[in-house]
């Protein structure tokens, strides 16, 4: 019990102080771990207890990762998601492997790990950093998550295949057919189970309105399924894996993922932790030259390699460097095969320990990559000179206008908001053009005979081409920060006129916004919250003046017509007669 509280204990602070330092809480629980482990500080003394509860974090982690994945995201984003990430692991594990075995001269085992686990990347890291950031739907935010679904998918396979890879050469493709031939065997057990069972079980266990029961129902079905595979000689987060993908296909799934997920976080802690505990701080003091090298090789192999997979399909510069810079890290799924590599005896404990220690400077290094990247595509828009480079090669803009336009708007984004405002403006034959980065929109416009431009809002030379300088308005409507600022700067030097209209992407970048001359922004939780106070209280019979003289000082004060500490009379005056 000691050795759990104290476990505990250092994942709080360890998760406190790296929430604190705005890096992911993942690279606290690490270095909490490194410090209690035995290599340094020694507190933790029941190791096999740990490892076991480890385990359990392992298996929660898959179970929830298979009710969470959806084929339908894959399938949606195009070639680029399953394909590309195919592509992505394949070419550098490859060159992973390459490196290892013949620059330093490593064990085929340990090159072959070495290269798988440097194929894959964060999923928690990269969606937590585009979240803050605001650009999840952004198109590279799009391909990253695409790219990362692909990656987690093929955790699967690696963690069935690679711990074979201890074998003799002579019975390693035997083994490899054996272990191959169980996992199918438990996949079509587990699919008559999932198809017919599950639902039936989970249906009697739901209707008994026991929360209690319910979550257990859940654990059973996915440690059952995790004992399945192992009793088996499979790895158990394969059977957990497929035992979430059955239950997710139920109508129970949302209930079944809202329960386990605080059972799964708390494992998950304490399973990287213990991870951290396997790393030793010596190691790093003694080896830093190869663990910076190693980490070098990692960000500039992964960085080159997810850049090209966007490029081959189409997409911008911009999509690229980012795609490219957003990818250099080695994931959390890294460690959990990793760590299945180090208990069979396939991976040297050394090569664990260097793959862990670089790990921490190429999840650290993310974020400023995502910067750096930022700035670079910033620096070539801005310089003239340099602005022919963010049409390098393939990617020149697609253009579909029959005539020069003049008094007309331009669309930057044809998502949900930019397809309406297409379709309205039609109706009443006001000329528009539309913007978007997104070579499968831009191709479903071009088949409607919708005037558009394949590009990137942000280009000065993309709204040179849709006549910025004849506009009338600018619909800001793509959910990209960077993209909104250098528009609204470029449009606005060479048509003061023009009215731009911009959706708010993070509060961050409001007030820059407004500085720039941006007429109206559009906050689309700001003005959802308001409507829901206008129809709640019109369910309540509050007379309308009534209900306006609530929401205008809200307004105003978005607007910046009024500060906060003058408005608190209007805001907070007794409210009208309610029934």
């Amino acid at each position: 019990m000691a050795d759990i509280a104290i476990i505990m204990g250092a994942a709080l602070v360890g998760g406190l102080i790296a929430y604190r330092f705005r890096v992911p809480v993942l690279l606290g629980y690490l270095i909490a771990g490194m410090l209690i482990g035995p290599f340094s500080f020694g507190l933790v003394k029941n190791v096999d207890l740990i490892e076991t509860m480890a385990s359990i974090g392992v298996v929660l982690l898959l179970f929830t990762l298979g009710m969470e994945f959806s084929l339908g995201d894959l399938r949606r984003m195009g070639k680029v998601g399953p394909l590309g990430g195919s592509i992505q692991i394949l070419v550098t594990a490859l060159l992973g492997f390459v490196i290892s075995k013949y620059l330093f001269i490593w064990s085929v085992p340990d090159a072959i790990f070495f290269g798988f686990l440097i194929a894959l990347s964060s999923t928690t890291v990269v969606l937590k950093i585009l979240v803050e950031r605001g650009e999840t739907n952004t198109p590279h935010g799009r391909i990253m998550i695409a790219i990362l679904l692909v990656q987690d998918l093929a955790v699967l396979p690696l963690m069935v295949i690679l711990p074979a890879l201890g074998e003799p050469t002579a019975n390693l493709i035997y083994s490899l057919g054996i272990t191959l031939g169980k996992a199918l065997l438990f996949l079509g057990a587990m699919t008559v189970i999932g198809f017919w069972l599950i639902p039936v079980f989970l249906g009697q266990t739901a209707g008994s309105r026991s929360r209690e029961l319910f979550l257990i129902t859940i654990l059973a079905i996915c440690l059952g399924a995790a004992f399945g595979t192992s009793y088996f000689g499979i790895s158990a987060a394969f059977g957990a894996f497929a035992a979430g993908m059955l239950v997710s296909r139920s109508q129970f799934t949302h209930q079944a993922l809202a329960d386990i997920i605080p059972l799964r976080n708390a494992f998950a802690a304490l399973f990287f932790v213990s991870l951290g505990m396997l790393a030793s701080p010596r190691f790093i003091f003694d080896n830093w030259s190869m663990v910076l090298l190693v980490a070098l090789i990692i960000i500039l192999s992964k960085l080159i390699i997810c850049a090209l997979i966007p490029r081959l399909y189409g997409y911008s510069l911009k999509t690229t460097l980012f795609v490219g810079a957003g990818l250099t890290q080695v994931g959390e799924f890294s460690f959990v095969i990793g760590q299945a590599g180090l208990e069979t005896g396939v991976m040297s404990a050394n090569l664990y320990s260097l793959i862990l220690s670089s790990a921490f400077i190429t999840i650290l290094f993310t974020p400023l990559a995502l910067k750096l990247a930022e700035l670079t595509y910033s620096s070539l828009t801005t310089y003239r000179r340099l602005a022919p480079l963010t049409r390098l090669g393939s990617d020149k803009p697609l253009l579909d206008i029959k005539k020069k336009l003049s008094d007309h708007v331009i669309i930057c984004g044809h998502g949900r908001t930019g397809g309406n405002l297409t379709n309205i403006l039609k109706g009443y034959q006001i000329p528009y053009v539309v913007i978007d980065l997104n070579p499968r929109i831009i191709a479903e416009l071009r088949a409607q005979k919708i005037p558009c431009i394949y590009g990137d809002a942000g280009n000065t030379q993309i709204l040179s081409m849709a006549h910025v300088e004849k506009a009338r308005v600018l619909a800001l409507t793509c959910p990209d920060p960077m993209a909104e600022i250098t528009a609204t700067n470029y449009a606005k030097r060479v048509n003061p006129d023009i009215d731009v209209i911009a959706r708010l992407p993070e509060t961050s970048v409001a007030e820059r916004l407004r500085n720039l001359g941006v007429s109206e922004i559009v906050e689309p939780a700001f003005e959802t919250s308001l409507e829901f106070v206008r129809h709640i209280l019109g369910y309540y019979e509050v007379a309308t003046h009534e209900i306006e003289s609530i929401v205008c000082p809200f307004m105003k004060i978005r607007e910046g017509e009024i500060p906060p500490e003058q408005s608190q009379l209007s805001i907070n005056r007794p409210p009208g007669k309610v029934r």
